[in-house]
Protein backbone atom coordinates (compact mmCIF):
# COMPACT_ATOMS: atom_id res chain seq x y z
CA UNK A 1 0.00 0.00 0.00
CA UNK A 2 3.16 2.55 -0.27
CA UNK A 3 1.05 4.30 -3.12
CA UNK A 4 -1.78 5.47 -0.88
CA UNK A 5 0.19 6.01 1.86
CA UNK A 6 2.80 8.50 -0.87
CA UNK A 7 -0.94 10.10 -1.83
CA UNK A 8 -2.03 10.46 1.63
CA UNK A 9 0.93 12.37 3.11
CA UNK A 10 0.78 14.84 0.00
CA UNK A 11 -3.25 15.15 0.60
CA UNK A 12 -2.30 16.80 4.09
CA UNK A 13 -0.74 19.78 2.55
CA UNK A 14 -3.64 20.75 -0.04
CA UNK A 15 -5.58 24.00 0.95
CA UNK A 16 -8.59 23.21 2.48
CA UNK A 17 -11.02 24.96 -0.03
CA UNK A 18 -9.53 22.65 -2.98
CA UNK A 19 -9.88 19.45 -0.82
CA UNK A 20 -13.41 20.39 -0.16
CA UNK A 21 -14.03 21.75 -3.57
CA UNK A 22 -13.14 18.19 -5.12
CA UNK A 23 -15.20 16.26 -2.75
CA UNK A 24 -18.35 18.34 -3.06
CA UNK A 25 -18.03 17.39 -7.11
CA UNK A 26 -17.37 13.81 -6.16
CA UNK A 27 -20.65 14.09 -3.92
CA UNK A 28 -23.03 15.37 -6.31
CA UNK A 29 -21.38 12.43 -8.99
CA UNK A 30 -22.53 10.04 -6.40
CA UNK A 31 -25.82 11.31 -5.71
CA UNK A 32 -26.47 11.32 -9.71
CA UNK A 33 -25.35 8.09 -10.12
CA UNK A 34 -27.26 6.73 -6.92
CA UNK A 35 -30.34 8.68 -8.24
CA UNK A 36 -30.05 6.92 -12.01
CA UNK A 37 -29.67 3.42 -9.99
CA UNK A 38 -33.42 4.55 -7.81
CA UNK A 39 -35.30 5.39 -11.32
CA UNK A 40 -33.44 3.02 -13.71
CA UNK A 41 -33.53 0.21 -11.27
CA UNK A 42 -35.30 -2.57 -13.36
CA UNK A 43 -38.86 -4.18 -12.24
CA UNK A 44 -38.44 -7.99 -12.58
CA UNK A 45 -41.89 -8.17 -14.16
CA UNK A 46 -40.92 -8.26 -17.92
CA UNK A 47 -41.49 -11.65 -19.49
CA UNK A 48 -38.39 -13.86 -20.51
CA UNK A 49 -38.07 -15.71 -23.77
CA UNK A 50 -35.56 -17.55 -24.72
CA UNK A 51 -34.91 -17.37 -28.73
CA UNK A 52 -31.95 -19.32 -28.57
CA UNK A 53 -33.11 -22.57 -26.51
CA UNK A 54 -30.94 -21.90 -23.36
CA UNK A 55 -33.35 -22.60 -20.99
CA UNK A 56 -32.97 -26.52 -21.02
CA UNK A 57 -31.91 -28.25 -18.25
CA UNK A 58 -28.49 -29.94 -19.66
CA UNK A 59 -27.34 -32.59 -17.34
CA UNK A 60 -23.57 -34.10 -17.07
CA UNK A 61 -22.10 -36.77 -19.00
CA UNK A 62 -19.15 -38.91 -19.65
CA UNK A 63 -18.33 -40.36 -22.99
CA UNK A 64 -17.85 -43.92 -23.16
CA UNK A 65 -17.22 -44.64 -27.34
CA UNK A 66 -17.45 -42.91 -30.50
CA UNK A 67 -17.55 -44.50 -33.84
CA UNK A 68 -18.65 -44.33 -37.34
CA UNK A 69 -21.87 -45.22 -38.41
CA UNK A 70 -24.78 -45.00 -40.97
CA UNK A 71 -26.79 -41.76 -39.99
CA UNK A 72 -30.83 -43.19 -38.88
CA UNK A 73 -31.97 -40.64 -41.03
CA UNK A 74 -30.09 -41.49 -43.97
CA UNK A 75 -28.07 -45.19 -44.60
CA UNK A 76 -26.69 -43.62 -47.38
CA UNK A 77 -24.66 -40.53 -45.34
CA UNK A 78 -22.23 -41.30 -42.15
CA UNK A 79 -22.47 -39.75 -38.42
CA UNK A 80 -21.00 -40.24 -35.61
CA UNK A 81 -22.38 -42.52 -33.08
CA UNK A 82 -21.61 -41.03 -29.23
CA UNK A 83 -22.56 -43.59 -26.59
CA UNK A 84 -22.07 -42.28 -23.07
CA UNK A 85 -23.28 -42.54 -19.20
CA UNK A 86 -25.18 -39.85 -17.44
CA UNK A 87 -23.25 -38.69 -14.78
CA UNK A 88 -25.65 -36.76 -11.84
CA UNK A 89 -29.67 -36.20 -11.36
CA UNK A 90 -31.85 -39.18 -11.04
CA UNK A 91 -30.60 -41.08 -14.13
CA UNK A 92 -26.92 -40.96 -13.15
CA UNK A 93 -25.47 -44.13 -14.46
CA UNK A 94 -28.00 -44.93 -17.43
CA UNK A 95 -26.46 -45.27 -20.83
CA UNK A 96 -27.34 -43.06 -23.82
CA UNK A 97 -26.74 -43.35 -27.55
CA UNK A 98 -27.13 -39.85 -29.78
CA UNK A 99 -25.81 -38.94 -33.27
CA UNK A 100 -23.63 -36.00 -34.56
CA UNK A 101 -22.32 -35.03 -37.99
CA UNK A 102 -19.49 -36.30 -39.23
CA UNK A 103 -15.85 -34.86 -38.02
CA UNK A 104 -17.15 -33.93 -34.43
CA UNK A 105 -14.60 -33.10 -32.41
CA UNK A 106 -16.04 -35.22 -29.73
CA UNK A 107 -13.85 -38.13 -28.32
CA UNK A 108 -14.26 -41.21 -25.82
CA UNK A 109 -13.72 -39.83 -22.35
CA UNK A 110 -15.08 -36.42 -22.63
CA UNK A 111 -16.85 -34.48 -20.60
CA UNK A 112 -19.86 -32.91 -22.15
CA UNK A 113 -23.44 -31.54 -21.25
CA UNK A 114 -26.69 -33.45 -22.83
CA UNK A 115 -30.41 -32.63 -22.85
CA UNK A 116 -32.86 -35.59 -22.20
CA UNK A 117 -36.12 -34.80 -23.59
CA UNK A 118 -39.54 -36.06 -23.33
CA UNK A 119 -41.27 -36.83 -26.53
CA UNK A 120 -44.81 -37.09 -27.30
CA UNK A 121 -44.82 -40.90 -27.58
CA UNK A 122 -43.31 -41.51 -24.06
CA UNK A 123 -39.74 -42.15 -25.76
CA UNK A 124 -37.22 -40.19 -24.66
CA UNK A 125 -34.07 -38.51 -26.91
CA UNK A 126 -30.95 -37.01 -26.33
CA UNK A 127 -29.33 -34.26 -27.35
CA UNK A 128 -26.07 -32.86 -27.43
CA UNK A 129 -26.18 -29.54 -25.47
CA UNK A 130 -22.33 -28.62 -25.09
CA UNK A 131 -18.88 -29.71 -23.44
CA UNK A 132 -17.97 -29.27 -19.52
CA UNK A 133 -15.64 -26.72 -19.05
CA UNK A 134 -15.83 -25.94 -15.59
CA UNK A 135 -12.54 -27.38 -14.32
CA UNK A 136 -10.26 -25.84 -17.03
CA UNK A 137 -12.30 -22.25 -16.18
CA UNK A 138 -11.76 -22.40 -12.74
CA UNK A 139 -8.01 -23.37 -12.82
CA UNK A 140 -7.94 -20.23 -15.32
CA UNK A 141 -9.71 -18.23 -12.40
CA UNK A 142 -7.54 -19.69 -9.82
CA UNK A 143 -4.19 -18.41 -11.57
CA UNK A 144 -5.30 -15.20 -12.40
CA UNK A 145 -6.63 -14.50 -9.18
CA UNK A 146 -3.28 -15.64 -7.79
CA UNK A 147 -1.02 -13.66 -10.32
CA UNK A 148 -3.03 -10.51 -9.31
CA UNK A 149 -2.71 -11.00 -5.60
CA UNK A 150 0.99 -12.15 -5.36
CA UNK A 151 1.89 -9.60 -7.46
CA UNK A 152 -0.44 -6.32 -6.08
CA UNK A 153 -0.89 -7.73 -2.54
CA UNK A 154 -3.21 -5.72 -0.57
CA UNK A 155 -4.24 -3.70 -3.86
CA UNK A 156 -4.50 -6.74 -6.02
CA UNK A 157 -7.09 -7.89 -3.50
CA UNK A 158 -9.13 -4.37 -3.76
CA UNK A 159 -8.92 -4.80 -7.83
CA UNK A 160 -10.33 -7.80 -7.36
CA UNK A 161 -13.04 -6.44 -5.47
CA UNK A 162 -13.84 -3.92 -7.83
CA UNK A 163 -13.92 -6.79 -10.75
CA UNK A 164 -16.17 -9.02 -8.58
CA UNK A 165 -18.38 -5.52 -7.50
CA UNK A 166 -18.32 -4.47 -11.52
CA UNK A 167 -19.33 -8.16 -12.82
CA UNK A 168 -22.32 -7.93 -9.88
CA UNK A 169 -23.48 -4.49 -11.22
CA UNK A 170 -23.69 -5.57 -14.54
CA UNK A 171 -25.81 -8.78 -14.09
CA UNK A 172 -28.02 -7.36 -11.50
CA UNK A 173 -28.35 -3.91 -12.62
CA UNK A 174 -27.96 -2.98 -16.17
CA UNK A 175 -28.95 -6.45 -18.09
CA UNK A 176 -32.42 -6.45 -16.55
CA UNK A 177 -32.97 -2.70 -16.84
CA UNK A 178 -32.06 -2.90 -20.68
CA UNK A 179 -34.74 -6.24 -21.03
CA UNK A 180 -36.87 -3.95 -19.06
CA UNK A 181 -36.71 -1.02 -21.86
CA UNK A 182 -35.05 1.43 -20.19
CA UNK A 183 -32.76 3.98 -22.03
CA UNK A 184 -29.60 2.04 -23.02
CA UNK A 185 -27.47 5.30 -23.04
CA UNK A 186 -28.86 6.08 -19.63
CA UNK A 187 -28.26 2.60 -18.10
CA UNK A 188 -24.82 2.18 -19.48
CA UNK A 189 -24.36 5.72 -17.86
CA UNK A 190 -25.49 4.95 -14.48
CA UNK A 191 -23.51 1.91 -14.95
CA UNK A 192 -20.05 2.83 -15.88
CA UNK A 193 -20.79 5.98 -12.92
CA UNK A 194 -21.13 2.90 -10.10
CA UNK A 195 -18.12 0.51 -11.41
CA UNK A 196 -15.92 3.58 -11.51
CA UNK A 197 -16.23 4.57 -7.87
CA UNK A 198 -16.45 0.99 -6.55
CA UNK A 199 -13.54 0.29 -8.61
CA UNK A 200 -11.61 2.90 -8.12
CA UNK A 201 -12.03 3.87 -4.28
CA UNK A 202 -11.58 -0.30 -3.65
CA UNK A 203 -8.73 -0.60 -5.87
CA UNK A 204 -6.83 2.68 -4.89
CA UNK A 205 -8.36 4.05 -1.64
CA UNK A 206 -10.04 7.54 -0.79
CA UNK A 207 -7.95 9.93 -1.70
CA UNK A 208 -7.78 12.82 -3.62
CA UNK A 209 -5.47 11.07 -5.90
CA UNK A 210 -8.42 9.23 -6.64
CA UNK A 211 -11.13 11.74 -6.39
CA UNK A 212 -8.99 13.48 -9.18
CA UNK A 213 -8.91 10.11 -11.58
CA UNK A 214 -12.63 9.23 -10.84
CA UNK A 215 -13.48 12.77 -11.72
CA UNK A 216 -10.92 12.52 -15.01
CA UNK A 217 -12.77 9.20 -15.36
CA UNK A 218 -15.86 11.15 -15.87
CA UNK A 219 -14.65 13.81 -18.37
CA UNK A 220 -13.00 11.16 -20.68
CA UNK A 221 -16.00 9.23 -20.53
CA UNK A 222 -18.43 11.96 -21.54
CA UNK A 223 -15.57 13.01 -24.71
CA UNK A 224 -15.90 9.51 -25.54
CA UNK A 225 -20.25 8.92 -25.54
CA UNK A 226 -20.26 12.39 -27.38
CA UNK A 227 -18.32 11.11 -30.30
CA UNK A 228 -19.74 7.96 -30.53
CA UNK A 229 -23.27 9.55 -30.70
CA UNK A 230 -22.54 12.11 -33.56
CA UNK A 231 -20.23 9.39 -35.23
CA UNK A 232 -23.41 6.99 -35.20
CA UNK A 233 -25.58 9.28 -36.19
CA UNK A 234 -23.85 10.46 -39.13
CA UNK A 235 -22.94 7.08 -40.22
CA UNK A 236 -26.36 6.10 -39.60
CA UNK A 237 -25.75 3.01 -38.21
CA UNK A 238 -29.11 0.93 -37.27
CA UNK A 239 -27.14 -0.96 -34.76
CA UNK A 240 -28.39 -4.37 -36.54
CA UNK A 241 -24.75 -5.71 -37.08
CA UNK A 242 -24.80 -7.69 -34.47
CA UNK A 243 -27.00 -11.06 -35.08
CA UNK A 244 -27.84 -11.02 -31.50
CA UNK A 245 -29.75 -7.43 -31.56
CA UNK A 246 -31.43 -8.88 -34.43
CA UNK A 247 -32.83 -12.28 -32.00
CA UNK A 248 -33.84 -9.29 -29.76
CA UNK A 249 -35.80 -7.20 -32.18
CA UNK A 250 -37.55 -10.30 -33.90
CA UNK A 251 -39.08 -11.15 -29.69
CA UNK A 252 -40.61 -7.45 -30.16
CA UNK A 253 -38.05 -6.40 -27.30
CA UNK A 254 -38.07 -2.51 -26.80
CA UNK A 255 -33.88 -2.28 -26.88
CA UNK A 256 -33.48 0.54 -29.02
CA UNK A 257 -30.53 -0.70 -31.07
CA UNK A 258 -28.36 2.12 -31.58
CA UNK A 259 -28.79 3.17 -27.81
CA UNK A 260 -27.67 -0.34 -27.15
CA UNK A 261 -24.35 0.30 -29.30
CA UNK A 262 -23.58 3.17 -27.79
CA UNK A 263 -24.11 1.89 -24.26
CA UNK A 264 -21.64 -1.12 -25.19
CA UNK A 265 -19.20 1.71 -26.52
CA UNK A 266 -19.26 3.75 -23.10
CA UNK A 267 -19.24 0.87 -20.87
CA UNK A 268 -16.37 -0.85 -22.93
CA UNK A 269 -14.19 2.23 -23.11
CA UNK A 270 -14.23 2.79 -18.95
CA UNK A 271 -12.24 -0.02 -18.29
CA UNK A 272 -8.63 1.75 -20.28
CA UNK A 273 -9.97 5.16 -19.43
CA UNK A 274 -9.55 4.22 -15.76
CA UNK A 275 -6.12 3.11 -16.23
CA UNK A 276 -4.82 6.32 -17.99
CA UNK A 277 -6.43 8.31 -15.73
CA UNK A 278 -5.23 6.80 -12.50
CA UNK A 279 -1.18 6.31 -13.79
CA UNK A 280 -1.64 9.81 -15.02
CA UNK A 281 -2.49 11.27 -11.35
CA UNK A 282 -0.16 8.94 -9.90
CA UNK A 283 2.60 10.11 -11.90
CA UNK A 284 1.78 13.97 -10.99
CA UNK A 285 1.76 12.87 -7.52
CA UNK A 286 5.18 11.60 -7.45
CA UNK A 287 6.96 14.23 -9.69
CA UNK A 288 5.84 16.77 -6.72
CA UNK A 289 6.95 14.52 -4.17
CA UNK A 290 10.09 14.47 -5.95
CA UNK A 291 10.30 18.40 -7.38
CA UNK A 292 8.49 20.16 -4.40
CA UNK A 293 8.45 23.44 -5.46
CA UNK A 294 7.18 22.32 -9.37
CA UNK A 295 4.49 24.23 -10.06
CA UNK A 296 1.69 23.39 -12.46
CA UNK A 297 3.06 24.03 -16.07
CA UNK A 298 6.22 22.04 -14.68
CA UNK A 299 4.24 19.09 -13.21
CA UNK A 300 1.73 19.13 -16.31
CA UNK A 301 4.36 19.28 -18.97
CA UNK A 302 6.61 16.49 -16.94
CA UNK A 303 3.39 14.01 -16.34
CA UNK A 304 2.46 14.33 -20.00
CA UNK A 305 6.03 13.65 -21.58
CA UNK A 306 4.97 10.42 -19.40
CA UNK A 307 1.41 10.44 -21.03
CA UNK A 308 2.41 10.24 -24.47
CA UNK A 309 4.54 6.65 -23.59
CA UNK A 310 1.26 5.04 -22.28
CA UNK A 311 -0.88 6.48 -24.44
CA UNK A 312 1.58 4.78 -27.57
CA UNK A 313 1.50 1.66 -26.44
CA UNK A 314 -2.55 1.92 -25.01
CA UNK A 315 -4.20 2.67 -28.71
CA UNK A 316 -2.56 -0.12 -30.23
CA UNK A 317 -3.48 -2.80 -27.44
CA UNK A 318 -6.95 -1.02 -28.34
CA UNK A 319 -6.80 -1.44 -31.91
CA UNK A 320 -5.37 -4.94 -31.77
CA UNK A 321 -8.22 -6.43 -29.64
CA UNK A 322 -11.12 -5.08 -31.72
CA UNK A 323 -9.14 -6.76 -34.69
CA UNK A 324 -8.62 -9.69 -33.00
CA UNK A 325 -12.05 -10.11 -31.85
CA UNK A 326 -13.18 -9.51 -35.93
CA UNK A 327 -10.85 -11.59 -37.85
CA UNK A 328 -12.83 -14.31 -38.35
CA UNK A 329 -15.39 -12.04 -40.05
CA UNK A 330 -12.28 -10.04 -41.79
CA UNK A 331 -11.38 -13.24 -43.22
CA UNK A 332 -14.63 -13.89 -44.30
CA UNK A 333 -14.63 -10.58 -46.16
CA UNK A 334 -11.49 -11.24 -47.72
CA UNK A 335 -12.36 -14.74 -49.11
CA UNK A 336 -15.34 -13.23 -50.90
CA UNK A 337 -12.34 -10.67 -52.77
CA UNK A 338 -13.83 -7.74 -51.45
CA UNK A 339 -12.12 -4.22 -51.46
CA UNK A 340 -10.63 -3.11 -48.28
CA UNK A 341 -12.88 0.26 -48.98
CA UNK A 342 -16.41 -2.01 -49.26
CA UNK A 343 -15.34 -3.84 -46.06
CA UNK A 344 -14.62 -0.90 -44.25
CA UNK A 345 -18.01 0.45 -44.58
CA UNK A 346 -20.16 -2.07 -43.93
CA UNK A 347 -21.63 -1.89 -40.77
CA UNK A 348 -20.76 -5.13 -38.94
CA UNK A 349 -17.07 -4.27 -39.36
CA UNK A 350 -17.70 0.07 -39.31
CA UNK A 351 -19.07 -0.29 -36.28
CA UNK A 352 -15.71 -2.02 -34.56
CA UNK A 353 -13.51 0.59 -36.16
CA UNK A 354 -15.96 3.81 -35.15
CA UNK A 355 -15.61 2.00 -31.50
CA UNK A 356 -11.85 1.48 -31.47
CA UNK A 357 -11.58 5.39 -33.53
CA UNK A 358 -13.56 6.69 -30.49
CA UNK A 359 -12.43 4.72 -27.37
CA UNK A 360 -8.86 5.57 -28.74
CA UNK A 361 -10.06 9.59 -29.03
CA UNK A 362 -11.03 9.35 -25.51
CA UNK A 363 -7.98 7.61 -24.27
CA UNK A 364 -5.71 10.57 -25.77
CA UNK A 365 -8.46 13.20 -24.09
CA UNK A 366 -7.97 11.39 -20.89
CA UNK A 367 -4.50 12.27 -20.63
CA UNK A 368 -4.54 15.87 -20.72
CA UNK A 369 -7.53 16.21 -18.56
CA UNK A 370 -6.61 13.83 -15.77
CA UNK A 371 -2.81 15.38 -15.80
CA UNK A 372 -4.18 18.86 -15.35
CA UNK A 373 -6.72 18.09 -12.91
CA UNK A 374 -4.28 16.69 -10.82
CA UNK A 375 -1.16 19.23 -11.53
CA UNK A 376 -4.39 21.92 -10.56
CA UNK A 377 -4.81 20.41 -7.41
CA UNK A 378 -0.79 20.31 -6.54
CA UNK A 379 0.80 23.03 -8.05
CA UNK A 380 -0.35 25.25 -5.53
CA UNK A 381 1.10 23.36 -2.25
CA UNK A 382 4.12 23.75 0.06
CA UNK A 383 5.78 20.72 0.82
CA UNK A 384 7.98 20.79 4.13
CA UNK A 385 11.65 19.26 3.61
CA UNK A 386 10.79 16.22 5.55
CA UNK A 387 7.97 15.25 3.47
CA UNK A 388 8.70 15.16 0.19
CA UNK A 389 12.40 12.37 0.11
CA UNK A 390 11.49 9.80 -2.57
CA UNK A 391 11.65 7.57 -0.01
CA UNK A 392 10.61 9.54 3.07
CA UNK A 393 13.35 8.14 4.77
CA UNK A 394 13.78 8.77 8.86
CA UNK A 395 17.13 9.83 10.69
CA UNK A 396 19.37 6.67 10.90
CA UNK A 397 17.03 4.62 7.94
CA UNK A 398 18.95 3.13 5.05
CA UNK A 399 18.00 4.25 1.40
CA UNK A 400 17.12 2.08 -0.71
CA UNK A 401 20.78 1.39 -2.09
CA UNK A 402 21.35 0.21 1.90
CA UNK A 403 23.65 3.00 3.05
CA UNK A 404 21.95 4.99 6.22
CA UNK A 405 20.24 8.27 4.77
CA UNK A 406 21.28 10.41 7.60
CA UNK A 407 24.58 9.19 10.12
CA UNK A 408 23.56 8.37 13.09
CA UNK A 409 24.62 11.09 15.91
CA UNK A 410 28.26 10.29 17.72
CA UNK A 411 28.23 8.64 21.09
CA UNK A 412 29.44 11.65 23.11
CA UNK A 413 32.04 10.77 25.33
CA UNK A 414 31.56 10.23 28.96
CA UNK A 415 34.87 11.80 31.11
CA UNK A 416 37.46 9.40 32.65
CA UNK A 417 36.76 8.48 36.01
CA UNK A 418 38.94 10.61 38.31
CA UNK A 419 41.73 7.91 39.69
CA UNK A 420 41.89 7.27 43.30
Amino acid sequence: MGHAHTHESLDRFVPPVVRRNMWIVVGVCAVAVVLGLILLWPSGDSDRLDPLGLEGDPVRATVTSVEEVPCSFDPLLACTLIEGTVAEGERRGEAFSLEQPLGSTISGGDGILVEIQELADGTQQVVFYDFQRGTPMLLLVVLFVAAIVVLGRWRGVGALAGLAMSLIVIVVFALPALLDGSNAVAVALVTAGVIAFVALFLAHGVGLATAAALLSTFASLAVTGLLAWVFLAASNFTGFGDENVGYLDALGSQIDPRGLLLAGIVIGSLGVLDDVTVTQVSAVWELKRAAPSAGFSELYGRALRIGRDHISSTVNTLFLAYAGASLPLLLLFSEAGQSVTSVATREIVAVEIVRALVGSIGLVASVPISTALAAKVLASITVPSDEHSPTNTEPGSADPAGAPSTPPPAPTARPDRPSD
